[in-house]
C-alpha cells in the first residue's frame, strides 16, 4: 500500500505540473527536512494579487524574509504580494503574518509556529532565522511550481493546506563544505549554492578557500598569491578541459575571489541565516600559496602546483619565524572580512618528511622540547590557535589535529571515521561530524553508471541512515556534538552543473539528519516525500541525480 500510494501521490504531483490545478482533495505534504509536529487540518489558503505580507513594526529580520518571500512567489506566480507593516489594531485576512512578538521559546531562534486557515497564513519566530525557515515550509505547502525562476504558464492554483507546525532543529551545524580550490565556482555559483542549503534549513557553507592546486581569497598584502597562486597550466585530475569552466582570457585555469566579492557573497548569506566558514590550509596542502611564496617552505623552492618542479611541497615551515607572521597577516584580513566564529585550519594530511630533513623544523623541535614531528604539528596547531582566541575567534580542524595533542580550545570535525570525535568528546571539545562513510559527497552515488568520482560508494540512502551522535558517549559527552555535514571536495566535479548533481539530493538527506529527530524520521517515508520534493527541485533548475531503484545493488 505504501507503494502504491506513493505512485498516487507522484502522479498527482507531475499531473500539476503539466496544467492548472483541479480541485481535486487535499494536496499531499511532502516537507523536507520533516518537521517537528505537523497537524493537518481542514481547508486551505488560497494566494491572490490581494494577499499581504504582514510584519511586525521595527523588525528588520521581518523585513528581510518579507521581501523575499514577495519577491520569490513574484517570479512564479506573478502575484505582487505587498509587505507591510501591522498596525496591531484590526484583524486582516488574506495575509501572511510574520510576527517575532508572539513566538513560543521552547521553538528556539531557528524554531518557528506555522498556522494556515482559510483566512491566511500565520508564521511566529523568536528569531530572523525562525521566521525564515517558517517561510521556506510556507514555500514548499504551495505546489512546486512555485520554486520557478520565471512565471509558471499556464496559471496554477496557488493554494496551500490548512495545516499547524510546530518546528525545531535537532542540531546548531547543520553543513556543507564546498572545495573551491580544486576548482573554482564563481559568485553567482556560490549565492545559488547557498539559496540551495537555506531552503533546506542548512545553516553553515564551509568554503575551501586554499589547498595546493589553488588560492582563491584575495589577500592584499601578499597579492602573488592570488597573481600567482589562484592560476595554474590545466585542469589537472585527467579530467576533460572542455569540462571546465574556470579558463581566463590568458588560457590559465582558475579564479578568485577579491575581498568585495567575499563581502557580496557574506551579505547574501546572511540574508538567507546562512554562516559562512572559511578554510585556510595549514600547515600542510599549501602547495599554491607556496609556489607564490616559497620562502614559507622548508626548501626554499621553487615549487608549483602541478609539481613540475619535482616533488610537492605542500607544507610551512614551522621552524621558520616569518611562516607566522606571513599567516597571521593572511589570517588578519581574512578574520576583517568573514564575522564566523569558527575559522578552519585544515590541519590533514600533514606529509612531515620535509619537517624531518629541515634544519629549521629540528631546531624547533629542540628548543620547545617536543619528542617528534606529530607534537610539531600540535605546536603549530596551538601557536596558530593563540593567535586566533586572541582575535575572539575559536580554532577548528580535522581531526589530524589530535595527533601530538589537541589544541586547548579548538573545535574538532571528524571525517577518518567517527574515533576522532568521540576522542574529542571525551576530552570536552566540541564536534562536528563529517565522517567519510556518510557524508562523502564526492563518492559515487551508485555502483554503475555514474560520471567519474573519486571513488567509494554513498548512496543516498547511507546518507539518510547518519547519526551524528555515536553511542560510546554519554548525555554530557554528546552535548559537545554540534551537528554535522556533507563534504564536496571537487577533484572531479569541474563544473558547477556537477556540483549540483553531487549534492542533490543526498543534500536533501543531510538536511533531515542534521534537523528532524531520529523519531519523525523513516527511509521509506523520506523516499515518498522525495519524489514530489524533486519536482520542486526540477522547477528551480537544479541539475539533480534522479534516485534509481537499483542504487544500493551491488555490482561492479
Amino acid at each position: 500500500m505504501k507503494v502504491i500510494f506513493a505512485l498516487i501521490v507522484t502522479l498527482t504531483v507531475i499531473s500539476a505540473l503539466a496544467g492548472p490545478v483541479q480541485a481535486a482533495g487535499p494536496r499531499p505534504m511532502a516537507l523536507v527536512p520533516q518537521p517537528w509536529r505537523v497537524e493537518i487540518r481542514p481547508g486551505e489558503f488560497a494566494l491572490n494579487n490581494q494577499t499581504v505580507i504582514l510584519i511586525d513594526p521595527d523588525s528588520a529580520d521581518a523585513l528581510n524574509v518579507g521581501k523575499q518571500l514577495a519577491e520569490r512567489t513574484r517570479r512564479s506566480t506573478g502575484l505582487g504580494l505587498v509587505v507591510r507593516t501591522a498596525d496591531g489594531t484590526s484583524k486582516v485576512s488574506n495575509a501572511i503574518r510574520l510576527s517575532m512578538s508572539q513566538a513560543k521559546a521552547a521553538l528556539g531562534n531557528e524554531g518557528y509556529s506555522l498556522a494556515v486557515s482559510a483566512d491566511g497564513v500565520a508564521i511566529s519566530a523568536a528569531g530572523g532565522a525562525g521566521l525564515f525557515y517558517g517561510t521556506q515550509t510556507l514555500l514548499q505547502l504551495l505546489p512546486p511550481q512555485v520554486f520557478s525562476p520565471a512565471r509558471v504558464r499556464p496559471t496554477v492554483a496557488w493554494t496551500v493546506p490548512a495545516v499547524a507546525i510546530e518546528d525545531r532543529p535537532r542540531f546548531r551545524w547543520r553543513g556543507l563544505l564546498l572545495d573551491v580550490s580544486r576548482h573554482f565556482f564563481n559568485k553567482s555559483e556560490i549565492e545559488n549554492y547557498i539559496d540551495l542549503m537555506a531552503q533546506h534549513k542548512l545553516n553553515t557553507l564551509q568554503l575551501h578557500l586554499t589547498d595546493g592546486v589553488g588560492w582563491r581569497i584575495e589577500i592584499q598584502r601578499y597579492p602573488k598569491l592570488t597573481e600567482v597562486g589562484a592560476w595554474r597550466k590545466g585542469i589537472m585530475f585527467g579530467l576533460n578541459p572542455k569540462d571546465g569552466t574556470a579558463w581566463g582570457s590568458d588560457g590559465r585555469y582558475g579564479g578568485f575571489y577579491t575581498q568585495d566579492d567575499i563581502r557580496e557573497i557574506l551579505a547574501y548569506a546572511k540574508d538567507r541565516y546562512v554562516t559562512i566558514l572559511p578554510e585556510i590550509e595549514m600547515p600542510g596542502h599549501s602547495a599554491a600559496a607556496l609556489t607564490a611564496y616559497p620562502e614559507y617552505s622548508c626548501t626554499g623552492g621553487p615549487i608549483s602546483m602541478d609539481g613540475s618542479n619535482g616533488p610537492e611541497v605542500e607544507e610551512y615551515c614551522v621552524g621558520n619565524e616569518e611562516t607566522f607572521r606571513f599567516l597571521e597577516g593572511v589570517l588578519i584580513e581574512v578574520m576583517d572580512l568573514f564575522p564566523s566564529k569558527y575559522l578552519h585550519i585544515g590541519g590533514d594530511e600533514v606529509d612531515k618528511a620535509h619537517w624531518k630533513k629541515c634544519p629549521k623544523c629540528q631546531a624547533r623541535m629542540k628548543q620547545e622540547g617536543l619528542k617528534n614531528e606529530n607534537e610539531l604539528q600540535s605546536y603549530f596547531v596551538r601557536r596558530i590557535e593563540k593567535f586566533l582566541n586572541a582575535h575572539h575567534r575559536t580554532l577548528i580542524g580535522w581531526d589530524e589535529i589530535l595527533e601530538g595533542g589537541l589544541a586547548p580550545n579548538a573545535t574538532v570535525m571528524s571525517w577518518r571515521g567517527i574515533e576522532g570525535g568521540i576522542a574529542a568528546a571525551h576530552a570536552g571539545h566540541d564536534v562536528v561530524m563529517t565522517p567519510t562513510s556518510h557524508c562523502y559527497l564526492d563518492y559515487y552515488q551508485a555502483k554503475r553508471g555514474e560520471p567519474k568520482a573519486i571513488g567509494g560508494f554513498l548512496p543516498l540512502s547511507q546518507v539518510y541512515s547518519y547519526e551524528p551522535v555515536p553511542k560510546a558517549l554519554t548525555a554530557d559527552q554528546a552535548s559537545h556534538i554540534l551537528g554535522a555535514g556533507g563534504n564536496l571536495w571537487t577533484e572531479f566535479v569541474p563544473n558547477y552543473r556537477h556540483a549540483q548533481y553531487m549534492t542533490y539530493p543526498r543534500g536533501c538527506a543531510m538536511a533531515e539528519v542534521t534537523w528532524t529527530e531520529p523519531s519523525r524520521k523513516g527511509w521509506g517515508d523520506f523516499r515518498a516525500r522525495l519524489d514530489t520534493h524533486l519536482l520542486r527541485l526540477k522547477a528551480e533548475g537544479v541539475h539533480y541525480r534522479q534516485p534509481r531503484r537499483d542504487d544500493d545493488a551491488p555490482g561492479k
